[in-house]
């Protein structure tokens, strides 16, 4: 039986903690195994010969300090669904999960700031609520763009300061996380780090948002358990996105899973979103997948947005332009309208003197 605690327990509240529970092992003949990972605290208990896991686990969840109990007769991951109650995730004006539906667009790869700034604008005007833009790019080739590091999270940040966007951008090591996080207002796991055990850890405990997308060959429960790194970790805002499967078809870049989302929904209380764009790999069918994923019941969309795509330096094929996108949003409203649901509402910038 593991026992979770909260992060932010100051030292006296997690020695009284601790005390308390090796008191009550003590008194149940429990043996406490460990305390402590270092990136979610815990403590592993063994309980007393002819007693169950769940013979403990209701008292234990009691104690003022204890996240969560998981124990193997009444499994219960920090990701599961809640009673009657759904996660919703805020960062800005972007909201995602409980009836918020919110659009994050913009280019694959942060190229220059005079683009972003004027892409900002377009995206602010069609109703997007945050900018997504590759500042660190994994790319197959090693000779391929691999991003403008450090420069490109500082366009990024310029642009949320004159738009009002919120700021999603992709961290691809753990040596990169606090840098990244100082910059965004949510970290992206892409697909090929979704089992990158360590940098979920990392990412999990910095205290930033996390949208995660799910591995190009990963089952729905090996995504799950993903999103569990991030929760154990400390993350309570972890954003879920489907990007498509790798499949046999050369006429679509990854297989669009969109039974994904009500599949993710019964076996969660987050936030699924989906990402059209990397999902089809052809811009023509962007569109129609992002109203699909509305009726499906997705709460956010991750859509590539860029001002020319011929000029783009990568993923040029599934890129929308602003006009095209602008479209695809009114489509998508339409959608969500008839669903009873609507976009969360952008909102201007704030000046500071």
């Amino acid at each position: 039986m593991i026992v979770l605690l909260h992060n932010d327990l100051d030292e006296a509240t997690r020695k009284e903690l601790l005390e308390k529970l090796q008191s009550w092992a003590i008194q149940r003949g429990v043996s406490i195994c460990g305390f402590g990972t270092g990136w979610g605290d815990s403590v592993e208990l063994l309980p007393a010969d002819g007693a169950t896991e769940c013979d403990y686990a209701i008292e234990i969840r009691s104690f003022a300090g204890v996240r969560a109990v998981l124990t193997q007769d009444e499994p219960t991951y920090l990701v599961a669904p809640r009673s009657g109650s759904r996660t919703q995730v805020r960062f800005r004006s972007a909201a995602f999960g409980n009836n918020a539906v919110s659009a994050i667009a913009g280019p694959c790869s942060v190229e220059n700031l005079d683009d972003l700034l004027a892409l900002g604008a377009d995206l602010v005007a069609a109703g997007a609520t945050a900018l997504r833009g590759g500042a660190y790019k994994p790319r197959t080739s090693p000779y391929a763009f691999q991003g403008l590091g450090k420069l490109g999270l500082e366009m990024l940040a310029t642009v949320r300061e004159q738009t009002g966007l919120a700021v999603v951008t992709e961290v691809m090591d753990t040596r990169d996380v606090e840098l990244v996080s100082r910059y965004a207002d949510a970290l992206q796991i892409g697909s090929r780090n979704m089992m990158n055990y360590s940098l979920l850890r990392e990412a999990g405990a910095v205290g930033v948002p996390v949208l995660l997308k799910r591995g190009m060959s990963a089952t729905l429960g090996e995504f799950l358990l993903a999103a569990e790194y991030l929760a154990h970790a400390g993350c309570e805002d972890i954003l879920l996105c489907e990007r498509g499967l790798r499949h046999f078809d050369p006429d679509v870049r990854n297989l669009l899973d969109l039974s994904a989302v009500p599949a993710l929904k019964e076996r969660t209380h987050l936030p699924v979103l989906v990402d059209p764009s990397h999902g089809t790999g052809a811009s023509s069918l962007v569109p129609s997948m992002m109203a699909a994923a509305a009726a499906a019941g997705a709460d956010g969309f991750l859509v590539e947005v860029h001002p020319c795509p011929s000029r783009s330096v990568s993923d040029a094929g599934q890129a929308l332009t602003p006009t095209e996108f602008a479209t695809a949003m009114d489509t998508t409203r339409a959608v969500l309208d008839a669903c009873g649901r609507k976009f969360n509402a952008a909102q201007a910038p704030t000046t500071s003197n």
